[in-house]
């Protein structure tokens, strides 16, 4: 029988927690960088700062706009609307964040000067309203599927790029890279490296944002990303806590189950967290999932107790920041209100409580749970002495300001695109060349067609990736024409393809999340490839798309489709590289999914 901690087991702790969790600060295992002088400026700060401030540090908010006081209209609309503010300056001044995090869609990252304006304008509104304290300012940059900073910062092609790479350095270099430049705008927390081991190939928010499918691979590459990131200077997260590696659900839109029994959990999804706590972890981010085997009560792990507490800081140590996934986020919004989930977190052992819909009711929350009796003050203490420990141990206190010279010498540096150059050229993975086509003879000067699917690319990037792709070939002595079919193609389309391909030497085709649900790709291949032109696959996301294909000259899979993993492909078909990857994850076959057509470690060579 499997022991399932419900709400009523409460684990041993150690003795050090206790104690920490008794005085209400942060156990030395977390804060060891810590003065003498700067523990007694936390307890000075904790002491001068009223409810309201201390239940503000714990939020971290979206806003809209490109500056901290002068957005353009439509945001100031956007914030009145939303958060009842006109600029980040009012947002703070109002209710005493102690966080932001920037996306594209709210405008916070159009160019790498204008956000460390934007980052150094949230700092002096962190410092210039009641008790000055400067704020974690975080971003999603994980590389690949999810990066809100596009071009001119260099972009890598994200954690399963990585994993097919298989280099702890390359890893660590990436996230050092990345780091650095964060750090130049201003930028201090990202929340990254996603540590979920990704084993179920349907996983819909997943893929290739994991490292892989292997749990002592996956620990070992976040590990590194730790290393990379913390040793740039900027906090880093693991996410998402207990594991979101195994489920057909997004979180976003509903609340998935995890059927893992708790020693499945410990084999599969424990070992990337336990390896990031020993790499010194700075923040650790929940997952809004269901873990029945963990905690039997029907709360998502973002609100569970036995989770946070019982598991994640008891069982494993972690006595860092614990930030939640998006309030916002549906998955953790379908059994209590807005006003009870940042409560919920908080007695669950959570410390930052991101992006909630409604703000104000969310604080509002947390301030009547204090008055109920709830919450304690106390209980408010501990994550915000944890908060205040993250931001001293990152310089914050110190100056949190940057300066446009800072980010010139850091931002999209030669030496840094060239290494994401190298890196990136190592993950490419060929799954296919049984007719030899690949690579193409240096001076053969093929004449290529470039067709499919064209994802959206972070901003600042080189246009559509057949584009980009077609460009980089051509570059390299074989001329192509690039043609955008996206992932639906009409029969009009392929059609058009076909008779793009005609007098063509080899057609190469982009694929991005084939089904067989979804037969359009399919049908654009299986016309290219009956036009009797060799036909070179190309899987620009998951790497699973070729299970669904008729048989073509040859395929690869790149894991993302950025201008980075555009050039490598072309590098690789040219012969300029020789693909290096292998496969992170299995590939299933479409017809049967329990049957495996291509291994983990599958790939091949020329």
């Amino acid at each position: 029988m499997h022991h399932r901690p419900s709400r009523r087991t409460v684990l041993v702790t150690t003795a050090a927690a206790s104690a920490a969790l008794a005085a209400g600060i942060p156990s030395a295992a977390a804060d060891t960088s810590l003065s003498a002088a700067d523990r007694r400026r936390i307890r000075g700060i904790v002491q001068r700062m009223s409810l309201e401030e201390k239940v503000g540090q714990l939020f971290v908010m979206r806003v809209y706009g490109s500056s901290a006081t002068d957005p353009d209209p439509a945001d100031v609309a956007a914030n009145q609307s939303e958060i009842g503010v006109s600029n980040a300056d009012e947002l703070i001044a109002k209710y005493h964040l102690g966080g932001i995090i920037y996306f594209a869609w709210a405008h916070n990252t159009q160019n790498p000067h204008q956000i460390a304006d934007l980052s150094n304008g949230i700092q002096r509104a962190g410092l210039g309203h009641g008790t000055p304290v400067p704020l974690l300012i975080s971003v999603d940059q994980e590389q690949g599927a999810v990066a809100r900073i596009g071009a001119p910062a260099t972009l890598f092609a994200g954690a399963m790029a990585l994993g097919a790479g298989g280099s702890p350095a390359d890893a660590r270099t990436a996230a050092r890279i990345v780091g650095t430049e964060l750090a130049a705008m201003g930028v201090n927390q990202n929340y990254s490296p996603v540590s979920d081991v990704n084993i179920n190939p349907a996983n819909p928010v997943i893929g290739v944002r994991s490292f892989g499918a292997d749990p002592a691979a996956v620990a070992a590459l976040a590990a590194a990303q730790v290393r990379g990131y913390q040793g740039a200077g900027i906090a880093s997260t693991a996410k998402h806590f207990p594991g979101h590696g195994d489920t057909g659900t997004d979180s976003h839109y509903a609340l998935p189950v995890i059927t893992h029994t708790l020693e499945q959990w410990q084999a599969i999804d424990a070992p990337p967290f336990r390896a990031a706590i020993a790499a010194g972890i700075d923040s650790i981010m929940t997952a809004h999932i269901l873990v029945p085997a963990l905690d039997d009560s029907g709360d998502p792990a973002t609100l569970s107790y036995p989770i946070l507490t019982g598991i994640l800081r008891e069982q494993l140590g972690y006595d860092g920041v614990v930030v939640t996934d998006s309030l916002g986020m549906a998955g953790v919004r379908e059994k209590y209100g807005d006003d009870r989930v940042p409560v919920l977190a908080l007695k669950a052992g959570a410390d930052q409580l991101l992006n909630p819909p409604l703000l104000d009711v969310a604080c509002r929350g947390v301030l009547d749970a204090v008055a109920s009796g709830e919450l304690t003050e106390e209980r408010i203490e501990v994550s915000l002495n944890r908060i205040l420990a993250l931001k001293f141990r990152k310089g914050l206190f110190r100056d949190p300001f940057v300066t446009h010279e800072g980010v010139d010498r850091a931002v999209g540096t030669r030496a840094h695109l060239a290494a994401a150059d190298r890196v990136t050229d190592h993950g490419i993975t060929l799954l296919a060349n049984g007719s030899g086509l690949l690579p193409f003879p240096r001076r053969s000067h093929r004449q290529v067609l470039v067709v499919g699917a064209d994802p959206a690319a972070p901003s600042g990037t080189g246009g559509p990736p057949t584009a980009v792709l077609a460009r980089a070939l051509t570059g390299l002595g074989h001329p192509a024409q690039a043609l955008s079919t996206g992932t639906a193609p009409d029969q009009a389309l392929i059609d058009q393809a076909v008779a793009a391909a005609r007098g063509k030497d080899a057609v190469v085709v982009a694929t991005y999340n084939v089904t067989t649900a979804a037969p359009e790709q399919i049908a654009l291949v299986s016309a290219l490839v009956a036009t009797g032109v060799p036909v070179v696959h190309v899987a620009v996301r998951n790497p699973y798309d070729i299970a669904c294909l008729p048989p073509v000259a040859a395929s690869l899979a790149t894991y993302g489709w950025t201008d980075v993993s555009m050039r490598a492909v072309a590098r690789a078909v040219s012969g300029r590289t020789s693909p290096a990857g292998r496969l992170p994850v299995a590939v299933p076959r479409a017809d049967d999914p329990a049957a495996v057509l291509y291994p983990i470690g599958y790939g091949l060579r020329y």
